[in-house]
């Protein structure tokens, strides 16, 4: 099988713990791009923040952030695929979390807005690179009632863990909730997967998706290892992930990455 195109997370991923890409890794990219391979990020990351790590390594193509729910190229800023959260679903959450006292964060055009300034959104905000701002009510931004591409809950695992059936039951079909983390729970459009933005863009470059490799750790990856030709779990990806896969690579401190682009795409 030929791959044509190779759809990457970052976080536990491509990246190391200590957030950084090896040379290694970094040069068998490029070698993959020198034959025509369509190369990509899908994170859960916002553009803004997902775009200095495609700077880093060379990227110059479409990329899939928000968990699937904006696809913009790093170059010129062309938008080829974004989904909101519903705006009913995103005044129901919000309301949700005043009621029940959990930190909430939305991102609305590339920018992160939180209701109130706490330790949750500074540690967030450093991990992610990206500046904030503090505001009484999501409501009140212009336009965020139809624009909230990404609502987040930062919480103990397991309360979010049981508060998402309740939220899913409230929300209905129309949205989708994922983890990236175990201590986030994200609240998002239904077609806001990884699944659904790898598809868009294999459509988009007429790859099947058969060509296709997706390369994740955790339970926001689930959908696009489902839909690749070749889905992969990183070692260190929770195990509901690697029962998915049809490979387990290295962990992301052993350039589990470079090891499948250097097996699937660079090998005869």
């Amino acid at each position: 099988m030929r791959y044509r195109l190779v759809a990457v997370d970052l976080d536990d991923t491509l990246l190391s713990d200590d957030l950084k890409v090896s040379e290694a890794t970094k040069e068998a990219m490029k070698q993959a791009m020198a034959r025509g391979v369509q190369l990509t990020f899908a994170t859960g990351r916002s553009f803004v923040s997902a775009k200095q790590f495609a700077q880093q390594v060379g990227l110059d193509v479409p990329i899939i952030t928000y968990q699937g729910s904006l696809i913009r190229h790093t170059l010129d800023g062309q938008t080829l695929y974004e989904r909101y959260v519903p705006a009913d679903a995103a005044a129901q959450v919000e309301a949700y979390c005043r009621k029940h006292g959990l930190h909430l964060q939305t991102y609305v055009n590339d920018r992160l807005y939180a209701m109130e300034d706490n330790d949750k959104l500074r540690q967030y905000a450093a991990l992610s690179s990206i500046p904030y701002t503090v505001v009484d009510s999501f409501q009140d931004l212009q336009g965020a009632a139809a624009q909230q591409v990404k609502m987040i809950m930062i919480d103990e695992p397991a309360r979010l863990d049981a508060i998402k059936p309740e939220l899913e039951q409230m929300l209905g079909p129309d949205v989708h909730l994922t983890k990236s983390k175990s201590h986030f729970l994200e609240v998002l459009h239904r077609e806001g997967t990884k699944g659904h933005a790898l598809q868009y863009l294999a459509a988009h470059y007429d790859i099947p998706m058969e060509q296709t490799i997706a390369i994740g750790d955790a339970w926001n990856d689930k959908e696009m290892i489902e839909a690749a030709g070749l889905g992969v779990a990183m070692a260190n990806a929770i195990p509901e992930i690697k029962e998915l896969a049809d490979y387990v690579t290295l962990s992301n401190n052993e350039d589990g990455v470079r090891h499948v682009i250097e097996k699937f795409v660079l090998q005869p």
